[in-house]
């Protein structure tokens, strides 16, 4: 009977509205067509929403994906600066993450093992010998239900899905939603909640790829980074953390103050080469705060990244092979900055824990603030 009743009351979540959100009725403002069907015949949807100033996001059910986010330049030109494809097909056959919800844990768990007490999960090796992003079908390839909502000065969709326990080999059922918020402000807040039936690590993220001079406009190299922390987590050739924290002061690393992403990108040991590590950010204790500003000179465009998580992963693009499955994107030309918990914590106990409990509720915001500069 406990059980039970805890899974009617994940049900509860599932279908109870955020605080402040109006449902689908209330007219949101949100555009909503058909975007075909999944192989077993499951209903896609496309969803649009722009602000007062003109930006305009799109997004689908499939994977709670983020398909384009059009931004002006400094004058007043719309370009899409998320990378994504314009067909259900496209996602369908296989990405590397584009715009994707990831979890049950986004990144990596080593040997895709980790023990919860004295009982040992065994998951997906999905990379490698380890488990990446929630497994071979994670968050990224299911089919969430979509809300469009709105709220004072921001419209957007909150999506939701219940992962069933033994999915990709986790425990317990999981209840989860996933709010993107469009605000005349500029903003795209992505709000992650989940509550669990049963202990569970949980570590949710969004995967936009990002070029702040347009899709397909060049590599990032002269993109300016700018990341909140004096630390990155030490990894071993797997890039699995090893549970040490390295200062980031005279490395490749040194964000600290704005550099070209590819000014000291050759430095880096990875194979193939580039940015793939997670920072420690410097200022957080579970309240949001600045995690990292990028800036485009020629577009004039800026983003400004902020979290209420403790990691940022910083991705540059390294697979990308200019493929059909790459969306033509070639190596280096897209740059992903995901927040997170650290990689691998189930199995480093010096880590914050990402087991969530029932009872608890696994909360987490990120908001991208865009503007143009001189």
């Amino acid at each position: 009977m406990r059980h039970s009743s805890r899974l009617l009351r994940l049900a509860a979540f599932l279908i109870l509205p955020v605080t402040g959100f109006l449902n689908a009725a209330d007219k949101s403002g949100v555009e909503v067509e058909n975007w075909g069907k999944t192989p077993d015949g499951q209903e896609i949807s496309l969803y649009t929403f722009s602000n007062k100033n003109g930006l305009t996001v799109k997004m689908t059910n499939y994977g709670a994906i983020v398909v384009s986010v059009e931004t002006p330049d400094r004058k007043g030109k719309l370009t899409n600066i998320n990378a994504g494809f314009d067909n259900l097909d496209s996602y369908l056959a296989g990405h590397p993450y584009f715009g994707s919800t990831v979890g049950r844990f986004c990144n990596r768990i080593a040997n895709g093992k980790f023990s919860i007490g004295k009982k040992q999960y065994t998951l997906a090796q999905n990379d490698g010998d380890h488990h990446l992003h929630g497994g071979e079908k994670g968050y990224d390839k299911v089919v969430w239900t979509g809300t469009p909502v709105k709220r004072a000065g921001a419209k957007g969709v909150e999506f939701s899905y219940l992962s069933e326990d033994g999915e990709e080999g986790y425990p317990g059922n999981l209840a989860i939603k996933a709010t993107y918020l469009l605000t005349n402000k500029n903003e795209l807040v992505v709000q992650l909640q989940a509550e669990t039936d049963a202990a569970t690590p949980v570590n949710l993220t969004n995967h936009n790829y990002w070029n702040l001079g347009g899709v397909g406009s060049g590599t990032i190299h002269n993109h300016l980074l700018k990341v909140e922390a004096d630390k990155s987590l030490d990894v071993d050739a797997g890039l699995i953390p090893t549970g040490k924290f390295n200062d980031v002061a005279g490395t490749p690393l040194d964000f600290r103050k704005f550099h070209k992403i590819g000014l000291r990108i050759e430095e880096n040991t990875l194979d193939p080469n580039g940015y793939d590590h997670c920072f420690s950010l410097r200022n957080q204790k579970g309240k949001m705060a600045l995690a990292a500003t990028v800036k485009e000179p020629k577009s004039g465009r800026v983003m400004k990244i902020y979290t209420d998580q403790i990691g940022l992963q910083f991705y540059s693009g390294n697979f990308l092979s200019g493929d059909e499955s790459s969306g033509g994107n070639d190596y280096q030309t897209l740059f992903c900055l995901e927040t997170q918990h650290y990689p691998n914590s189930p199995n480093i106990k010096s880590f914050p824990t990402t087991i969530l409990k029932p009872g608890q509720k696994y909360h987490h915001v990120t908001v991208h603030a865009f503007s143009v500069e001189d």
